[in-house]
């Protein structure tokens, strides 16, 4: 579905090639081939300033990894217990047999591109709090168990668990598929704030203020 890659010319210059759904585009500059610190030309998939570290440097790499992942869990840790102190989770992203009943509903709106408007505006609607959920008590504890699985040092403490879930090889697989997952999530959820009002969106998340569109019936 999508690769990238660089090669070199039969005139000695290198290429940046991505294939997207079968066609290939010329990327050279950007992905495949991009511009070192150094100035020079070099074959990698993405360009050095938007990676960390900027330079195909694995055991930094790792070290970079470990850092985002450990203010993932400590981040995560302190919005569920939030929640659930406050009286959040309960209120507002446990589904109600209400929202149950308009699931059907919320997912025609959705392909219609048709945002709540009035009183309903206030409240999530089905699909945002199953979405949720799925992210907050699913996919990320399991991209994490699945990170911890495939470190040897923890598999020496308490050996055979690994196993459970095939091997680390398995797990790696796993973590893969979730972490892209999440990034599909982020993409829509980021799709959704822009196409529902990303000036109200953005100034509600900063400031608390939100703007509420009445229904059509009472303009």
């Amino acid at each position: 579905m999508l690769e990238i890659w660089g090669r070199q010319g039969n005139n000695g210059k290198i290429y940046g090639t991505t294939r997207i759904l079968g066609h290939n585009f010329n990327t050279t500059g950007f992905l495949g081939v991009s511009t070192e610190p150094t100035g020079q030309l070099a074959m990698r998939a993405f360009p050095s300033w938007l990676t960390i570290p900027d330079l195909q440097w694995l055991a930094m790499a790792r070290r970079w990894h470990f850092f985002f992942a450990w203010v993932l869990v400590i981040n995560g840790i302190a919005f569920v217990t939030y929640s659930i102190a406050s009286g959040h989770l309960r209120r507002d992203l446990v589904p109600t047999r209400r929202d149950w009943r308009s699931t059907g509903r919320s997912i025609i709106e959705h392909i219609l591109f048709r945002h709540p408007t009035g009183e309903e505006a206030k409240h999530y609607n089905i699909l945002q709090k199953l979405a949720y959920l799925s992210v907050i008590f699913f996919l990320l504890p399991l991209m994490i168990l699945m990170g911890l699985g495939m470190s040897p040092a923890l598999d020496a403490v308490h050996p055979g668990w690994v196993d459970l879930f095939f091997g680390r090889q398995s797990m790696r697989t796993i973590h893969f598929i979730v972490a892209w997952t999440l990034v599909l999530f982020v993409i829509v959820h980021v799709f959704e704030v822009i196409v529902s009002g990303l000036w109200n969106n953005l100034r509600s998340m900063i400031t608390g203020y939100y703007r509420i569109r009445l229904d059509k019936s009472h303009e």
